[in-house]
């Protein structure tokens, strides 16, 4: 199984060049938006990216005129944090980073400026995740597109061959050795199996839990009685918004149904829909500032600890919390422990990603965000907080960043899309009964 695995690079901007920083974005963007995608895609690694700019003065919240502005990298991507370096400072045309990066401080000059000097001024940047969620665990961008290729081609051989009159079980043993012999799939010879749930490791962790269950509630009422209620909190509604910030950053989001989709795109979301999938995806970049003091960092860090641990054991399916839309999702905690950003890629709209928070699992959002400044009145780490809507949904737009650019290698692929492919991969491969090839069938 390929391994997926996320990069943060955090670079302070020289002030003096903020400005062409932004026109640079700006044009890559542009781009972008053209389909010119081929500089992310000759690594043929990268899931997600996004660069953005975090600029103190234009905050809505911990404005900091001492504070240099920063740019942000983030990606997800197949292999080693190492080799995607490698990929960024050589594969991708060098001019593209140099363009970008020759606007942060104490990036290597024109004459000395190489894939090594390049490579040790990214790493230099890095910054680890606190905690990572992947919706689609061991699955390679290479493997998404053959699996999605796959799919499409049985589709098109279900919907035009002279297949009347066959059982489910006759059309799959057809397909499957017309598939077979065909050099183009020659990768289903490779073993796949989908990711299953890791009992054993569930098991204790639960059982670890209970042991420090008396720990943990003499920490949450410490945390209750001795911080939360003497902290300043969110008061705002969505209705007390600044319009101007609204609309700058819907700018950046999709928020409609798809009625501003191409010609192009109107078609595949058709096929989508038939398939009762998510048309389109989106991405979420949030700004908070830590409260201080140690209990607060300890109460974080915890909670980063334990999604950090449960991620890989339980949410294995394409699924966070009961929420089936997020393709990958992060936690970064820098600044000297004063700042978390995080990152989201998901399928759907804005509201209805933070209202499936919200109805999923407020309570986690709760734990993690109430160690944050100005979130929402909380009580004990699990109410309040993410369960008082209007305000945390204000909360979540006032902190949220702009997002310069955003890249997405499989934008017409909703997570569902990405597992039921795989799903099919493994049942097409097997020898399959009447009510296994209706069940493939299903899927297709």
């Amino acid at each position: 199984m390929s391994k997926q695995n996320p990069l943060t690079l955090v670079t302070p901007i020289n002030p003096d060049k903020l400005e062409d920083l932004y026109k640079v974005l700006s044009k890559m963007k542009y781009a972008l938006e053209k389909g010119e995608h081929e500089l992310f895609e000759k690594t043929n690694n990268i899931h997600y990216l996004r660069w953005l700019i975090i600029d103190d003065e234009g905050l809505i919240f911990f404005k900091n005129t001492n504070r240099k502005p920063k740019l942000i990298f983030s990606s997800n991507f197949d292999g080693s944090v190492m080799d995607h370096i490698a990929d960024l400072c050589g594969d991708m045309e060098h001019h593209l980073l140099d363009s970008i990066y020759s606007c942060c401080l104490n990036y290597p000059k024109s004459e000395s400026c190489n894939a090594q000097t390049r490579t040790d001024f990214l790493k230099e940047s890095m910054i680890q995740a606190s905690a990572f969620y992947k919706g689609s665990p061991g699955r390679s961008l290479v493997q998404i597109r053959q699996e999605q290729g796959l799919r499409m081609y049985l589709r098109e051989k279900l919907d035009t061959g002279n297949l009347e009159n066959k059982s489910a079980r006759e059309i799959h043993q057809q397909l499957k050795k017309e598939i077979t012999s065909h050099s183009k799939f020659s990768w289903l010879k490779e073993k796949f199996s989908m990711p299953k749930m890791h009992w054993f490791k569930f098991i204790l962790l639960v059982l670890v839990l209970l042991a420090l269950l008396p720990v943990i509630i003499i920490w949450v009422l410490i945390v209750e009685f001795g911080y939360e209620r003497h902290d300043v909190h969110y008061t705002k509604v969505r209705s007390d918004l600044d319009s101007k910030k609204i609309k700058e950053l819907e700018e950046y989001e999709d928020l409609t149904s798809g009625e501003d989709l191409s010609k192009e795109n109107q078609e595949i979301q058709g096929k989508l829909d038939k398939n009762k999938v998510i048309n389109y995806q989106n991405q979420f970049s949030q700004l908070v500032e830590m409260k201080e003091g140690k209990v607060r960092l300890i109460t974080f860090k915890a909670m980063m600890l334990f999604a950090k641990t449960l991620i890989p054991i339980k949410f294995t399916k394409g699924e966070l919390m009961g929420i089936p839309t997020i393709h990958f999702a992060r936690w970064v905690l820098f600044d000297d422990n004063k700042r978390v950003l995080f990152f989201s890629n998901f399928d759907g709209s804005w509201q209805q990603y933070l209202g499936d928070f919200i109805d999923q699992s407020g309570w986690g959002l709760t734990g993690i965000f109430s160690n944050t400044k100005v979130f929402p009145k909380t009580r004990f780490l699990m109410t309040g907080g993410a369960y008082d809507e209007e305000r945390f949904l204000a909360w979540s737009r006032d902190s949220e960043l702009t997002t310069q650019i955003w890249y997405s290698a499989y934008p017409n692929l909703s997570i569902k899309n990405v597992n039921n492919n795989s799903q099919i991969r493994v049942l097409f491969s097997k020898d399959l009964n009447e009510k296994g090839a209706k069940k493939l069938f299903e899927l297709i």
